[in-house]
Parts: C-alpha cells; structure tokens; sequence
C-alpha cells in the first residue's frame, strides 16, 4: 500500500472519530419554556482496516491491496430534563426490548409447561 492509500486511510479513521464524539451521545439541548431538554443515546461503534503490498509472481508484477470497514450504532436511551436549576433523568422506552423480553418469557413458559405435561403423562402409566 502506497503513500497515497496509507494517507486515504487515514483519513477515513478520522471520519471514525469525529462519529463517534461526545455530541453523538448527548444531542442538541433544547428549551421549551423555562425547561432544557438534553437527549441522550448509547453510541456504539467500530471500525478496521487492511493492507497489502508484496511481489507477486513475476508474470503478474507488484501486488498491493487496502481495505476498510466501520460501523455505527446509536439509540436513544433517554432525556435530562432541566427545571429550576435541577436536572432529572427520564428514560426512554424500548418497545421493540419489551415485546421481544416478553416473547422469550412466554416462549420460556411454553417449554417448562409442556415438559411438565409431559413428564406427568409417563408417571400415571
């Protein structure tokens, strides 16, 4: 990998950080009559890269070769709401980890319930 692709890959590792700043996790306060609202959001996020160079056989000339991944999760995990000076914390609410916690337990209910019929029907032989 040359200068050019080192100096290219660089450059793309800052774009990673400036993703993954303090302003991706606390968003743009606001302020709806004498309260400030600030959201908040879990960031996640990762990245990696490859390289290359080497001789190759002589029929197929210099090798060479660069790669790049990067990634990014962010939800919202909640606000601080500021009122009179004092902050409080109101977290948000994830349907989708409810009803997907909910499903496990009811899946979970189903299999103990259906080992319990079924070790009641061998004994009654």
């Amino acid at each position: 990998m040359g200068d050019k692709g080192l100096s290219s890959a660089l450059s793309k590792l800052d774009a990673v950080k400036d993703a993954l700043t303090v302003k991706r996790v606390f968003g743009d306060a606001y302020q709806v009559d004498t309260v400030t609202v600030i959201p908040v959001a879990a960031v996640r996020g990762g990245g990696g890269g490859g390289g290359g160079g080497g001789i190759g056989p002589e029929d197929q000339g210099e090798g060479s070769g660069a790669g790049m991944g990067f990634g990014v999760q962010a939800r919202p995990v909640g606000v601080y709401v500021v009122k009179d000076g004092t902050a409080t914390w109101c977290p948000s609410v994830d349907v989708t980890r409810i009803a997907l916690g909910g499903q496990l337990v009811a899946l979970a209910a189903i299999l103990t319930l259906r080992r319990f019929l079924r070790h009641g029907r061998h004994h009654r032989r």
